[in-house]
């Protein structure tokens, strides 16, 4: 890996992919297509792009059987228990709707309510992942959200990966279909004859299902377009350079444009992770993705000190920090921007990913300088009341008259002086 000292600042190599105008003039055609032909287009474009020919998009409880036979019973097991703990951390961000009340009668406050019916989009193929549905279901089901539907492209063999059926089906889903892509987007937007539409759309996917987000939204809300994974490890002289290295790897793997970087004061860490990391990077299965990750969006940035360390991973903005120091937890108040912090030797990335509780869904590509990790509020609205007694009015109605008079809205001040009569 590259090392550079810091003399001033530093910025993460952005990947933002905004697609083609050929790629969005394609993704244009699928959601009108699928806008006013509904299943056929959802059928057809399933037959193209996935090579599979459908009757029935719906996944049917079969199916779900077959695949609990694919995956070992201790696997469940372990889905089940990630599942409670993703459960018990977002129960805890559940917020209450509130009333107050003045002394002159005047009733003020904030109702909240769950989205009706929220879509989730789960990747297939080599990005078939589980967890994708335990942090997108999970949030939703603790918000209220009484209807959840799940889309996936299917494989060849006309079937969604046992894993992820596995995992909506101990979460409840119970709407499964195997649609994917930009049509799949489309669907939970507009509707067709088998998939009722949605309020929101969540869930990462290919720069198909990104621009078609981003086509669709303000017909339905979405959760963000996310760019390739980042991480960034703050680490002094007592981090091992070994599991730095594995740290900093975890997410080379994942994307040739992933991107994970190094921060610290001690020149001789840096230099003994770079050794590890061309040493791992060797043995790992998917070599190819991370060595092009490491090699175009990988650093070891060196700084004079512990300070300007904190200071460079605040300007970096990472989707997920490392704190590897002596003492980490001393440096937590002092970070200031980051999708999610991991604190401590004993608390890799995967930790957070797979089982600790903490959604997975992060602000990427520098987002998390004003973008927060998906949560329960993603999946709620909130309604301001507002109730005026006959005194509050009379105290205060004057006031409001005026103020709409001076943006030159005369009924509006009416709307308050006629009941002041």
């Amino acid at each position: 890996m590259r090392i550079e000292r810091v003399t001033s600042t530093v910025s993460l190599k952005r990947t933002i992919d905004s697609g083609t105008e050929e790629q969005r003039q394609a993704v244009l055609e699928i959601l009108s297509e699928v806008k006013t032909k509904g299943d056929y287009a959802l059928k057809k474009y399933t037959e193209k792009f996935d090579g599979v020919s459908l009757s029935d998009l719906k996944v049917s409880r079969a199916e779900i059987e077959e695949a609990y036979k694919k995956v070992d019973k201790d696997v469940v097991g372990i889905i089940k228990e990630a599942a409670e703990n993703i459960q018990d951390f977002h129960s805890r961000q559940v917020k209450q709707s509130w009333m107050t009340m003045k002394d002159n009668g005047t009733i003020l406050g904030q109702k909240i309510t769950p989205l009706d019916a929220v879509g989730v989009y789960v990747p297939g193929g080599k990005a078939a992942y589980p967890s994708s549905v335990l942090m997108n279901v999970v949030p939703a089901q603790v918000a209220g959200v009484e209807r959840i539907v799940m889309v996936s492209p299917p494989g060849k063999d006309g079937s969604i990966p046992a894993g992820v059926l596995v995992a909506a089906d101990i979460l409840g889903v119970g709407e499964i279909y195997k649609v994917g892509g930009a049509q799949a987007v489309g669907a939970l937007a507009f509707g067709t004859d088998t998939i009722q539409p949605v309020d929101k759309i969540v869930g990462p996917g290919n720069i198909f299902v990104a621009l078609a987000k981003r086509e669709v939204y303000g017909n339905v809300d979405i959760d963000m377009i996310a760019g390739p994974s980042e991480i960034v490890v703050l680490a002094d002289d007592s981090a091992l350079a070994n599991e730095v290295a594995t740290d900093l790897l975890s997410q080379a793997e994942h994307d040739e444009r992933a991107s994970s970087i190094l921060v610290t004061h001690s020149m001789e860490l840096a230099e003994q992770v770079s050794i590890e990391v061309e040493r791992q990077v060797k043995l790992l299965p998917r070599v190819n993705i991370a060595k092009a990750s490491i090699t175009d969006y990988g650093a070891i940035y060196v700084t004079e000190d512990l300070e300007q360390a904190i200071k460079v991973v605040n300007e970096l903005a990472p989707e997920h920090l490392e704190i590897m120091t002596e003492e980490p937890m001393e440096l937590v108040s002092k970070i200031r921007h980051a999708g999610a912090i991991f604190v401590g030797r004993y608390s890799s990335e995967p930790v957070g990913d797979y089982f600790a509780g903490p959604n997975h869904v992060l602000p990427t590509n520098g987002t998390a300088r004003f973008s927060s990790p998906l949560n329960v509020d993603d999946f709620t609205k909130k309604s301001s009341i507002i109730s005026y007694s006959k005194q509050a009015l009379e105290e205060n109605g004057p006031k409001i008259a005026a103020f709409a008079r001076l943006e030159g809205l005369e009924a509006h001040a009416r709307a308050v002086e006629e009941r002041l009569k």
